[in-house]
């Protein structure tokens, strides 16, 4: 197995390949590059093999604001971003600090000229373009207090910005026993909130509730496409369309899925790429909606049943599950919204 890009999911798919015995060749230009995002999921989507060790903390029960409070009631995990890279080893493997620059299902050449064929795994991300929605986010790293809630979003509007400007919400989640992160997050935008932009607002937002800066805390930048990817050809993780457009997680995914890549599986059948395309249209519709509403549409959301919220945020193929949620939200949604709703899909579909 040829594995190209060594980012979560296509170190995944080669730590697991090992694991079964496969022989397996890595190809990135920094195979050696430490990650540093910081990665979440929900519990129930990780695998069982996943070592423990890579997760940092646990929350029962996340909270989310949106017009209101609302609990979700799933644990959430917060993985060591070193601890999970460092998890995901890869003893045994070939490893190329090259760039690949022309690969196929059965072959990949490299920028040097190399040439390796076998089964490929294309793992090497999305690049960005004007075209694609994006999320971007700009956040903090500080000392907790004790009592700093788990915040899964949080859109009220203490963040500086006017109503009618894009939206954004606050991400608050512990990163250990001692330090907690706050991020300003732009869910989608096309374009996205530039990082000023969100250090403005997270600074104005902890500001007004009482969380000073020292202007030396440890910062994290965000910024990747949540659409562009499309199954096949051998593509895995962001590149293969894994990446949720509602939340911009992929790593639980690709986590999830990796054993299946190994054994010369896909996820993609009719029933995950049925569910990708009605995810697909719901990003549309967020896009879409006027800056003051998006609170409201999420309220609607949060509002609905814990199992329909899990089967919009969660499964690659719960095709059942994904139709009831959306005809629940759009049954409860403002007249007015599930017009702008109505009009993104018909509009999308038409192109």
């Amino acid at each position: 197995m040829i594995v190209c890009g060594l980012g979560p999911a296509g170190r995944a798919v080669a730590h697991r390949a090992l694991a079964a015995g496969r022989n397996v060749t890595v190809i990135d230009p920094r195979p050696d590059r430490v990650w540093t995002p910081t990665y979440a999921a929900w519990a129930d989507e990780l695998p069982t093999w996943l070592d423990s060790g890579a997760v940092a903390a646990v929350v029962d029960g996340p909270m989310a604001w949106a017009v209101r409070e609302h609990r979700i009631d799933r644990a959430y995990q917060v993985f060591d971003t070193a601890a999970l890279q460092s998890s995901l080893t890869l003893h045994g493997a070939t490893v190329i600090a090259d760039r690949a620059v022309e690969v196929t299902t059965r072959s990949v050449r490299t920028a040097d000229g190399l040439i390796r064929t076998g089964q490929v795994v294309d793992a090497r991300g999305l690049a960005r373009s004007p075209r694609r929605a994006e999320q971007t986010a700009y956040g903090v790293v500080v000392d907790r207090t004790g009592h700093e809630p788990t915040l899964f979003m949080d859109w009220r509007l203490d963040n500086g910005a006017d109503p009618t400007d894009p939206p954004s919400f606050l991400y608050a989640i512990p990163l250990s026993a001692d330090t907690v992160l706050f991020e300003e997050t732009c869910l989608a935008g096309r374009p996205a909130l530039a990082p000023a932009v969100l250090r403005r607002r997270l600074e104005h937002r902890l500001r007004v509730r009482g969380i000073s800066l020292t202007g030396t805390e440890p910062v994290e930048r965000v910024r990747f496409p949540v659409q562009g990817g499309t199954p096949g050809r051998g593509r895995f993780g962001a590149a293969g369309g894994l990446t949720h457009p509602a939340t911009g997680y992929s790593v639980a995914a690709a986590l999830a899925a990796a054993d299946t890549v190994v054994a010369g599986g896909t996820v993609w059948t009719p029933r995950a790429r049925a569910v990708s395309a009605l995810r697909r249209a719901g990003l549309r519709a967020l896009l879409a909606l006027p800056a003051s509403e998006v609170p409201v549409f999420f309220e609607t959301f949060f509002g609905l049943p814990a199992r329909l919220q899990h089967a919009y945020l969660s499964g690659l193929d719960d095709l059942g599950g994904t139709v009831a949620a959306m005809r629940a939200l759009f049954a409860d949604l403002p007249p007015n919204l599930r017009r702008t709703v109505v009009a993104s899909v018909i509009g999308g579909a038409r192109r």
